[in-house]
């Protein structure tokens, strides 16, 4: 059964547990990263689906682009083979450019996200 990890930062993260489901995927919901992390090191997953935060200004030590820097770092040596989906908003859906320079992405979906979009890199 695959392993999604949903990693829920904010009110705008899509449920998309039903969907889920219907694939046959067992998901596991964060909303912190430090227990992501730790839960990497246990079990790589197949797919994380998380929402892209850019780091405007310093807000990531100015070294990171984003809220997801860290973590794909760590997919690399913990789970080189899970596949990244990241929901953005459309104002910063040009930065996520920034990130698949430096880590490979499956997908980037813009919020709204819709089922289908979901469904279609899922089964891909």
């Amino acid at each position: 059964m695959p392993l999604i990890y949903s990693i829920i930062e904010t009110a705008a993260h899509p449920n998309f547990s039903s969907l889920y489901r219907q694939l046959g995927m067992e998901e596991q919901r964060f909303t912190n990263m430090r227990k992501v992390m730790a839960a990497l090191k246990k079990r790589a997953p197949d797919y994380i689906v998380a929402e892209f935060i850019y780091g405007y200004s310093n807000n990531y030590a100015g070294v990171n682009i984003s809220n997801l820097d860290v973590l794909l770092y760590s997919l690399q040596k913990y789970a080189p083979q899970c596949r990244v989906i990241v929901f953005c908003d459309k104002e910063e859906q040009q930065h996520t450019d920034k990130l698949r320079e430096i880590f490979p992405l499956h997908g980037v979906l813009v919020r709204p996200v819709q089922t289908a979009d979901m469904k279609t890199l899922l089964s891909a």
